[in-house]
């Protein structure tokens, strides 16, 4: 049976900023004629948040549970962590994190699940085990990605990245971040079509802090709808990142929730149409308001 994301608006017609897709994903459907929240589900003792909270299989699937109950279109789980530092782990590792909670929430849960990985073998795995989207920081750039993303015959949102994790923050620079980073997801599509992924199936994720200063995911913020007009849909993965800690004076993580719902309602009035977020309820209700006003006649 396919499942249609309750949403926030009124008519997905009405908005003009976002596409009139639906969204496939293995079966269980997303609408994006509404902006939609993606809840994060890191199974991993370092990510920059919540690393080791929900690394036990009983606390994950709690957390997954409860941020469906709260309106989460989707859950993205990874099993290795993406923060600036972060030290890879192997593909057994990764597959042994997210493979059992995949498997046991793809049967449960009514939304779709997305694996956050760039490794082809945890794609591969997580896809088999019962997830529905491919979420890749490097726009399947390792050997083999390609492949096995058109294979798996799901959606794949490509991001970018300047560097690796363990340096990306060193320094970042660019020309002009908009148009580079927007060239780099175009150029990156191009790849996908040709090995036979349709363009209907390809998101783009403009990869907030994954090697840009503050002024650069400013201007990739402020500059979203450059993005909105490759046709493609737009992820944006901002929540309590260190951008929004610089800009609230240094702010720790735990500080961010205001600010990270500020910046979201931000790329959803700009054309984004799925917010990657911790605080599910939060983001929810916020871009409940932000679609009634623009539906409203």
């Amino acid at each position: 049976m396919t499942y249609r994301v309750p949403s926030a608006g009124r008519q997905a017609s009405t908005d003009q900023h976002l596409p009139a897709l639906i969204l496939d994903c293995g079966g269980k459907s997303i609408d994006l004629g509404f902006p939609q929240v993606m809840g994060i589900l890191n199974l991993t003792p370092d990510s920059f948040f919540d690393g080791g909270r929900f690394l036990a299989r009983e606390a994950a699937l709690r957390h997954a549970r409860q941020m469906v109950s709260e309106g989460a279109a989707i859950i993205d789980i990874g099993g290795g962590s993406t923060r600036p530092g972060a030290q890879s782990v192997t593909t057994e590792q990764e597959l042994e994190r997210v493979i059992p909670v995949i498997e046991a929430l793809a049967g449960e849960v009514p939304v779709p699940i997305s694996i956050d990985t760039s490794k082809p073998e945890v794609m591969k795995g997580a896809v088999s085990a019962g997830a529905g989207m491919l979420n890749d920081v490097l726009a399947l750039r390792a050997p083999g990605a390609v492949a096995v993303a058109a294979e798996a015959d799901v959606p794949i949102c490509l991001m970018h990245m300047q560097g690796e994790p363990r340096t990306m923050q060193n320094a970042p620079e660019y020309t002009d971040v908009v148009r580079e980073v927007r060239d780099f997801l175009l150029e990156r599509r191009e790849v996908c079509i040709k090995a036979g992924i349709p363009h209907n199936r390809i998101l783009f994720d403009p990869g907030f802090g994954f090697g840009k200063s503050l002024q650069h995911n400013l201007a990739l913020l402020k500059d979203l709808p450059a993005f909105v007009s490759t046709g493609a849909p737009i992820l944006v993965g901002i929540s309590r990142k260190s951008m929004i800690g610089s800009l609230l004076g240094d702010a720790p993580v735990n500080e961010r929730v205001f600010g990270s719902i500020a910046a979201a309602v931000l790329a959803v009035n700009s054309g984004a149409a799925i917010i990657r977020a911790h605080d599910v309820r939060a983001t929810v209700e916020a871009l409940k308001v932000v679609s009634a006003v623009r539906s409203a006649e």
